[in-house]
Protein backbone atom coordinates (compact mmCIF):
# COMPACT_ATOMS: atom_id res chain seq x y z
CA UNK A 1 0.00 0.00 0.00
CA UNK A 2 1.19 3.49 -0.75
CA UNK A 3 1.72 5.59 2.38
CA UNK A 4 1.77 8.99 0.64
CA UNK A 5 -1.79 9.85 1.72
CA UNK A 6 -0.94 9.17 5.36
CA UNK A 7 2.22 11.25 5.16
CA UNK A 8 0.25 14.09 3.60
CA UNK A 9 -2.51 13.86 6.20
CA UNK A 10 0.04 14.04 8.99
CA UNK A 11 1.88 16.93 7.35
CA UNK A 12 -1.29 18.93 6.64
CA UNK A 13 -2.55 18.35 10.17
CA UNK A 14 0.76 19.40 11.69
CA UNK A 15 0.90 22.55 9.54
CA UNK A 16 -2.83 23.35 10.00
CA UNK A 17 -3.39 23.29 6.24
CA UNK A 18 -7.09 22.55 6.45
CA UNK A 19 -7.82 23.28 2.77
CA UNK A 20 -5.23 20.72 1.65
CA UNK A 21 -6.52 18.24 4.24
CA UNK A 22 -10.03 18.67 2.81
CA UNK A 23 -8.74 18.03 -0.73
CA UNK A 24 -6.94 14.92 0.53
CA UNK A 25 -10.16 13.75 2.18
CA UNK A 26 -11.93 13.87 -1.18
CA UNK A 27 -9.12 12.33 -3.25
CA UNK A 28 -7.90 9.48 -1.05
CA UNK A 29 -8.99 5.94 -1.82
CA UNK A 30 -8.86 5.02 1.90
CA UNK A 31 -12.42 5.41 3.16
CA UNK A 32 -11.40 5.21 6.82
CA UNK A 33 -8.84 7.98 6.40
CA UNK A 34 -11.42 10.08 4.59
CA UNK A 35 -14.00 9.57 7.33
CA UNK A 36 -11.52 10.41 10.11
CA UNK A 37 -10.48 13.59 8.31
CA UNK A 38 -14.14 14.51 7.84
CA UNK A 39 -14.92 14.04 11.54
CA UNK A 40 -11.90 16.07 12.60
CA UNK A 41 -12.53 18.96 10.21
CA UNK A 42 -16.20 19.08 11.13
CA UNK A 43 -15.45 19.21 14.84
CA UNK A 44 -12.67 21.76 14.30
CA UNK A 45 -14.99 24.10 12.39
CA UNK A 46 -18.22 23.66 14.31
CA UNK A 47 -17.55 22.34 17.81
CA UNK A 48 -17.26 24.69 20.75
CA UNK A 49 -15.93 21.92 23.00
CA UNK A 50 -12.17 21.54 22.77
CA UNK A 51 -12.39 17.95 24.11
CA UNK A 52 -14.41 16.90 21.06
CA UNK A 53 -11.88 18.46 18.69
CA UNK A 54 -9.02 16.81 20.57
CA UNK A 55 -10.78 13.42 20.50
CA UNK A 56 -11.27 13.57 16.72
CA UNK A 57 -7.70 14.74 16.18
CA UNK A 58 -6.41 11.85 18.27
CA UNK A 59 -8.58 9.39 16.35
CA UNK A 60 -7.18 10.70 13.07
CA UNK A 61 -3.59 10.47 14.30
CA UNK A 62 -4.12 6.97 15.73
CA UNK A 63 -5.58 5.79 12.44
CA UNK A 64 -2.65 7.24 10.46
CA UNK A 65 -0.22 5.48 12.82
CA UNK A 66 -2.14 2.20 12.51
CA UNK A 67 -2.32 2.36 8.71
CA UNK A 68 1.38 3.16 8.31
CA UNK A 69 2.40 0.39 10.70
CA UNK A 70 0.10 -2.05 8.92
CA UNK A 71 1.57 -1.04 5.56
CA UNK A 72 5.10 -1.63 6.86
CA UNK A 73 4.12 -5.03 8.25
CA UNK A 74 2.52 -6.04 4.95
CA UNK A 75 5.63 -4.91 3.08
CA UNK A 76 7.88 -6.98 5.37
CA UNK A 77 5.69 -10.06 4.91
CA UNK A 78 5.77 -9.74 1.13
CA UNK A 79 9.59 -9.61 1.20
CA UNK A 80 9.77 -12.73 3.36
CA UNK A 81 7.40 -14.56 1.04
CA UNK A 82 9.72 -13.79 -1.88
CA UNK A 83 12.62 -15.38 0.00
CA UNK A 84 14.70 -12.34 0.83
CA UNK A 85 14.97 -9.71 3.52
CA UNK A 86 16.14 -6.13 3.34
Amino acid sequence: MNTVDYDRALYYTHRSEWDNLLILMVRTKDDFLSKNIEHFLHSYNFSKDYRVIERHLNQLLRYIDHAVNRSIADHDLSEVSHGYLV
